[in-house]
């Protein structure tokens, strides 16, 4: 039993080391489709990161898989540039909903996302009770009230 464990442990480490690996990183893409902007986007096999700023810098770290909708929008003068913007639905505190605004290859990008965030889910065993409501709603009952202490 010993030996499986052990290899159990290497396959999930070669597992989180993959991970860390860029998956994709662009930037927002402003007039006639250039990066002319500070905001720029990073993307891993377990997180997603957004920088923003030029003087001073503000960076969004998003986990994979608290993301639970994944939608691309573009507009026809995105569309005129090779460009989309992808709505992200998040169970993140600090980031709620967010978006990934006017990046090349959009489609590309929303699939290897969606994929991402199905397969990490999948492996951390996530199910609906992550989405159902806020960290605070699910947090072992507080609130005092257990339904198996009662007689209806």
């Amino acid at each position: 039993m010993a030996p499986e464990k052990d290899i159990r442990e290497i396959e999930w480490q070669e597992r989180a080391e993959t991970r860390k690996i860029e998956v994709w990183a662009d930037r927002k893409r402003t007039l006639f489709g250039l990066p002319w902007s500070f905001t720029r986007y990073r993307l891993t096999g377990e997180k997603l990161t957004i920088e923003s700023g030029v003087l001073s810098r503000h960076t969004e770290v998003v986990r994979l898989y608290r993301i639970k909708d994944v939608t691309l929008n573009r507009s026809f003068g995105e569309r005129l540039f090779g460009l989309g913007t992808i709505y992200c639905a998040s169970s993140d505190s600090s980031a709620g909903n967010f978006e990934i605004e006017r990046i090349k290859c959009s489609a590309a990008v929303a699939d290897a996302l969606s994929d991402l965030v199905e397969v990490l889910r999948r492996e951390m065993r996530v199910g609906m009770r992550e989405f159902m409501g806020t960290d605070h709603d699910m947090d072992g009952m507080d609130d005092g009230f257990n339904i198996f202490d009662h007689n209806f």
